[in-house]
């Protein structure tokens, strides 16, 4: 019995058994790890060179994990170090004391956010650590439980013989994936409205696993990606102990323990290749041509006005920023009198094509007249417009026809906390803090679920970070959107790894969706996404263009659309649930 909470084996790796020895008695309880301790409330500092060494090495796998984890999105998209990612921090935490676990998932928390969203220190140095520090705190909370988990099935292991032992313990690289993805849907809708940018998900786009994507949607696909990193873990640990019995055993039952070891590693690795290869051998009908085959079609216009100067401050130069739309909207136009170019069913803006109120500022609001005049088709207008209260602004799409008249609108749902709106001012106003200032007024989010009726055609827009949103998209489309459209702006991100992240999550909810994604940005990245994720044409950031692209109307939904959100909540309260489980387990052991 180990009191203080983990079951651990000297190396601190695999935990299945004590080492067998040529000896036919019963083997002795393993002396417990000077690195995990024998009692609660033990120091955690190492108290050998040997545990010193451990730890480190522990500490540098979950840094290196974390890392890993940055680096299979932009800019470096190594795509294949996600599953890896999740190994080294399932590895990493077995075997050790709750608050070394903690510790360790707060250090692969912190070297994976910090360096996936370094784009944010444009904005502040103050506000990429601060959001870092917070995304890391659940990292601790996920490493803790998985060090739970695998002690509830290291004491299963070493209390019930091997024929005895249920299909329960066994399953644990499952239970893992399960808690990785109950823990990644808390982080990405709390606290204000959460932070869904370090997601598994986004990771699979051009991989094998972007298959799973239009069954089991964005919750789903975070599974996929976490048990395939758990399994390798279990192989990892299954190895490890192969070698480690081959060194020190010569009795027949420990050859016999060997082969199961080594069966077992093989058998996880077996289902990674089955797991990865599995939407190939049943694709979605949504990535198959039968999908748009016979639907009608319709074609739009993106407009990329691009940002004057450095290109990062729309607001500066915002009056130059609209008539750059106005500008490329009417020589559009004139290029369709002149039978250059082919008659729009709309045309799409960005988001901040124009940074004040359209019906209060009538220059603004005459220069939107004269492009959706000239074009004779509705322009969807990215606007900033004054809300009901002086302190109140929205972020809309408004759908502006060419008689000038706002048809529809569509208000951001997900403002960006400190970017955006400001929580919590009355309390904090006090303090005089600096950043307050820049933003007077703050955004009041939108709820609307319905999609837009854009010249007889429904469409589910976007503004900006509501892309990373499940319930921004998929409402709009269960509601019948035939279309996605993203208006954004980016500006402040010109030339980081910010505009292609984003980008990259946009493929995956045509993927998600299987709808056509039409891409406008100030001067990001705009371009056209087809239903099976491929790109169909981009611009190039920091010019002044417009994309044009002739995409089908779809009515079908997708599985991840249908039962994404069950997905997510079931595997979900499945993490919570084995977690739980695995604690009450522990506490029972800890008590005879």
């Amino acid at each position: 019995m180990n009191p203080g909470g983990t079951v651990d084996a000297p190396d601190g790796l695999d935990t299945h058994h004590p080492a067998p020895t040529a000896s036919t008695s019963p083997p002795a309880s393993p002396a417990p790890s000077p690195a995990s301790g024998t009692a609660a409330g033990a120091s955690d500092v190492p108290r050998s060179i040997d545990d010193c060494r451990r730890w480190l090495g522990r500490l540098a796998l979950a840094s290196t994990g974390g890392a890993a984890g940055a680096m299979a999105s932009a800019p470096w998209e190594l795509r294949w170090l996600a599953p890896l990612a999740v190994t080294a921090l399932v590895i990493s935490v077995s075997g050790t004391r709750r608050r070394t676990a903690a510790l360790l998932g707060l250090v692969f928390g912190l070297a994976f956010v910090v360096l996936l969203v370094s784009w944010m220190r444009v904005i502040g140095t103050d506000a990429w650590l601060l959001v870092s520090a917070a995304a890391a705190v659940y990292y601790a909370l996920l490493a803790l439980g998985l060090s739970i988990l695998h002690d509830a099935r290291a004491r299963a292991h070493a209390r019930v013989p091997r024929r005895g032992r249920r299909w329960t313990v066994q399953a644990w690289p499952l239970w893992m994936a399960a808690w990785w993805v109950a823990v990644e849907s808390v982080m990405s809708t709390w606290p204000l409205g959460g932070f869904p940018w370090t997601r598994l998900a986004w990771t699979v786009i051009d991989t094998p696993l972007a298959g799973w994507v239009p069954w089991v949607g964005a919750g789903g696909t975070s599974f996929i990606v976490a048990l395939c990193g758990s399994l390798g873990a279990a192989a990892v640990l299954g190895i490890h102990r192969v070698v480690r019995v081959a060194r020190v055993a010569r009795a027949r039952r420990a050859h016999t323990r060997t082969w199961a070891d080594a069966a077992r590693a093989s058998a996880c690795v077996g289902l990674i290749g089955l797991v990865a290869g599995a939407p190939s051998l049943l694709p979605a009908p949504s990535t198959g041509p039968d999908w748009q085959q016979g639907e009608e079609s319709v074609r739009a216009a993106a407009v990329q006005g691009d940002v004057p100067g450095a290109g990062n401050d729309v607001v500066a130069v915002h009056r130059q920023v609209t008539a750059n739309h106005v500008e490329a909207t009417t020589n559009l136009a004139q290029q369709i009198r002149e039978r250059q170019a082919q008659q729009p069913d709309f045309v799409l803006w960005p988001e901040n094509s124009t940074a004040v109120d359209p019906f209060r500022d009538e220059r603004t609001r005459l220069g939107i007249d004269r492009a959706s005049s000239a074009i004779g088709v509705p322009v969807v207008v990215g606007a900033i417009v004054d809300g009901d209260r002086p302190d109140e602004v929205l972020n809309q799409g408004l759908v502006w026809n060419e008689q000038g008249v706002v048809t529809e609108r569509y208000t951001k749902r997900h403002p960006v906390p400190f970017g955006e709106y400001i929580p919590f001012r009355k309390q904090l106003a006090g303090l005089q803090i600096g950043r307050l200032d820049m933003i007077p007024r703050d955004m009041t989010p939108g709820s609307r679920t319905k999609p837009l009726d854009i010249a007889g055609t429904k469409v589910a827009d976007l503004i900006c970070f509501d892309v990373a949103f499940d319930d921004s998209v998929t409402a709009q489309v269960r509601r019948g959107a035939e279309l996605v459209t993203v208006q954004t702006s980016n500006a402040s991100f010109t030339g980081t790894a910010q505009l292609e992240q984003q980008f990259a999550i946009t493929r995956f909810r045509a993927l998600e969706t299987g709808r056509t994604v039409v891409v406008a940005s100030t001067n990001g990245i705009s371009g056209a996404i087809g239903p099976d994720g491929e790109v169909l044409a981009r611009l190039e950031p920091r010019t002044t263009a417009v994309l044009e692209v002739t995409v089908p109307l779809l009515d079908r939904q997708t599985n991840a659309v249908r039962f994404g959100a069950l997905v997510k909540n079931l595997i979900g309260l499945i993490g919570i649930g084995a977690m739980v489980a695995a604690g009450l387990r522990l506490r029972r052991g800890e008590s005879t």
